[in-house]
Order: structure tokens, then sequence, then C-alpha cells
């Protein structure tokens, strides 16, 4: 059973929301009891009627979509700066999970949008859904990782409830500059536990040369068809040198399929 109970979604009515929304309802699925919370965040207060009519509007939009869920999706208004809103609303209700729809920006390296900005102030798993990505489970999931060794164990958790759920494959990555050599010895110290906490999910550590580390990755998603993108963001590692978050900002504005953070 999926340890994923609620999931808040940011909501706006854009496209890109709307495209995620769909994605949400299309993961959670008509069978499985997970509370899907829409949050939308306002500069201003919304009037008592105005929130009555943005409910209609979404009963309207949740019911276009092909799926019966088990429970019917919430909707709440807010008002604020919108992330330190979000993550306020997924802390106080218990969420386990933020998923939020991206235009992304294919053009710029330097663009910073709302979505990756969540996604390096999270603390908590966060699923970035580009506009455009296939509405389909993840039925291949890579998971990239660097030379560092895994930290905090617990942060597989999410990964494997999703694996669990969809019986995905995990397919796990290292790109490396230099020599292999010195990334191989490392991921053989954590090959069992990738075994061990990604259970029989785990189905391959593949090794990839490439100056271009964000190319590297998106060139193997397209060459194993991969349909999520797992990271483990550093920016708040604790036991070694935090980074600025650049490699996972570059994949949440340029992947085309969706990008699960392990926060």
């Amino acid at each position: 059973m999926s340890n994923i109970k609620k999931i808040v979604v940011p909501f706006d009515f854009s496209e890109a929301s709307l495209n995620a929304l769909e994605y949400v309802a299309n993961f959670v699925g008509p069978d499985r009891p997970v509370t899907i919370l829409a949050l939308y965040v306002g500069v201003m207060p919304t009037s008592k009627a105005e929130e009555d009519e943005l409910k209609k509007d979404f009963a309207k939009v949740v019911e276009s979509f092909n799926v019966k869920l088990k429970i019917t999706p919430d909707f709440e208004t807010a008002t604020g700066d919108l992330i330190s809103t979000i993550l306020k609303v997924e802390d106080e209700s218990n969420a386990d999970l933020i998923m939020m729809g991206t235009m992304g920006d294919k053009i710029t390296d330097e663009a910073i949008t709302n979505t990756s900005r969540l996604v390096l102030d999270a603390n908590c798993p966060v699923i970035s859904i580009p506009y455009g990505c296939p509405i389909k489970e993840p039925k291949d999931i890579a998971l990239v990782m660097g030379g560092e060794k895994i930290e905090d164990k617990e942060l597989l958790a999410t990964l494997l409830d999703i694996a669990r759920t969809f019986d995905s494959k995990v397919h796990v990555l290292t790109i490396y500059k230099e020599s292999v050599y010195a990334e191989e010895s490392v991921a053989d110290s954590t090959e069992n536990l990738l075994e061990y906490y990604l259970e029989h999910f785990y189905v391959e550590h593949t090794f990839n040369k490439n100056q271009d580390v964000e190319k590297g990755i998106l060139d193997y998603i397209n060459e194993k068809n991969i349909d999520m993108l797992a990271i483990l963001p550093r920016n708040h590692t604790e036991r070694s040198t935090p980074s600025e978050g650049r490699l996972t900002k570059l994949l949440t504005l340029h992947s085309e399929i969706p990008v699960l953070a392990l926060d």
C-alpha cells in the first residue's frame, strides 16, 4: 500500500497547472485513496463569492478529466508569496508530496521559474510536471546520482513508493566528466544500498562520460524512453558541501518529462 496519502497541487487555471492537475489525477488513479489538495494562491485576498466561483470552475475542470477518482479533490485559496505559501500549506496539511506544473524555459539556462524556485526551496519531495508531457504512468524511472554517497536513505522512500505503485523499473545513471574509475569505486559502495532500498525495481547502473552533465542526462532519457527523472538535490545537504542547485534548476527548466526532486 502506498505511503503517499496527500498531494498538494498548486493550481491557478493556467495551461501548465491544468496539464499538471490532469497528470496528477492519472497518477493517483481511480483506486488509490489519495487526497489531492489543489491550492490557489493569490496576491490579494479572495472574497467568498470569488472563492465559490473558483470552486465551481475547478469542479468542472476535474470532471473534464477521464478519471473517476476515489476521493474528490479539494480546492483551497490562500494569499501571500507563492512559494512560501505552498510550502506552509504542505507542512500544515501533512502532505507527502507536491506536484507542480511548469512551462519551463528551453531557450535560456539562466531563467528561474516558480517551479524551479519551489524545487530549490522545498524540504519535501516535489515533482515538476512540464507542460505538454505525456499523461502516462511512470514505468521507467531514471535516478541520477553523482559520486556522492546517499546521505539520507529515507530520501529513496518516495521513489520506492512510486516504483511499487506503478511496478516501475528504476535505472540509475551516473554522468562523469573525467575518469570513470573514481565514480565506479564510489558506486560499488552504494550498489548494495540501491539493491536493498529499491528492491527488485532497481535494474541497472549506467556510467556515461559527458562534459555536459545535463546533456548526458537528457540524452539518456531519450535513449531509454524514460518516463520520470529522479534527482537528489544537494543544495540542502548537511554532510557535504551544498551546491547552488544549478543542475536541479536546469533539469526543471529543460526536461520534457516529470522531474522528481527527492528532498
